[in-house]
């Protein structure tokens, strides 16, 4: 049985933890492969550093929406190139987010939308984060698919039941954290319930959101596990059936990476 942690932040990880020890727990708990996501431009040579350091970790390129709003403009230019490294696997994590005071949603498109290009150009998926704008994040994803195709996957997902058709409709995958395993994620555990399961992936999104049972400790791509295990309890399969699927999954989507 093996697992994959689609989405996690080892950058943020290594500031208080070893990280040989953090991958060494993963494998492990089966956790086999992971993905580091980049979420500012000036942290991608930290992070490419962590994915040439395990053979068994990749790397996504990109910044996420918060970060949008405070940064200079993005080019899809820039993010082919830093794309053609053999680690780099994704594009993101990139987005919409409306929920905090101040966001500029002119330059949070317009990144969303090099983001676009740029997998466009390289078949590369894009890693999207949307939170208080999926009409938007729904909008520009279908307007871009007309104009040329391209993959991705919404990361955390924890949008509407209709949101979730939209994106299965485009091809789109969704991947499912540790909220799933919360008590009070009932309309998330209803939406997972209705998801095929080959569309799902899972990731941790660590540090944040660990899972049950090991909520109010620091999240880490060992507890993957654990969503994957109640994945599986609302399905009525088993977890190696969620573990065998979601790593097809993951490989099928993000398909620079080699098993």
């Amino acid at each position: 049985m093996i697992f994959v942690d689609s989405h996690c932040h080892l950058d943020l990880l290594s500031k208080e933890q070893n990280l040989d020890s953090i991958v060494d727990r993963a494998e492990k708990a089966e956790v086999k492969y992971l993905q580091t996501i980049c979420t500012k431009l000036e942290n991608f040579s930290e992070i490419i550093g962590i994915a040439e350091r395990f053979d068994n970790v990749y790397a996504s390129v990109g910044l996420h929406p918060d970060e949008a709003n405070k940064a200079a403009s993005i080019s899809s230019e820039q993010l082919i190139k830093l794309s053609g490294h053999p680690k780099v696997i994704g594009l993101g994590e990139t987005g919409l987010d409306y929920y905090h005071q101040g966001y500029d949603k002119n330059k949070q498109k317009a990144a969303f939308l090099q983001h676009i290009i740029a997998s466009q150009n390289t078949d590369l998926p894009v890693i999207v984060h949307t939170r208080e704008a999926e009409a938007d994040t729904a909008e520009i994803i279908s307007t871009e698919m007309h104009n040329q195709n391209f993959r991705g996957l919404i990361h955390c997902f924890t949008s509407s039941k209709d949101f979730a058709e939209k994106m299965l409709d485009q091809g789109f995958y969704i991947s499912i954290s540790g909220i799933v395993t919360f008590k009070n994620a009932i309309d998330l555990q209803q939406i997972v319930a209705y998801l095929p399961l080959n569309k799902i992936l899972i990731e941790t999104d660590s540090p944040y959101l660990a899972p049950v049972p090991m909520r109010g400790l620091k999240n880490e791509p060992a507890f993957v596990p654990y969503v994957a295990e109640h994945i599986a309890k609302i399905k009525n399969i088993t977890t190696e059936e969620v573990a065998n699927q979601t790593t097809e999954n993951f490989f099928k989507l993000f398909s620079k990476c080699k098993e």
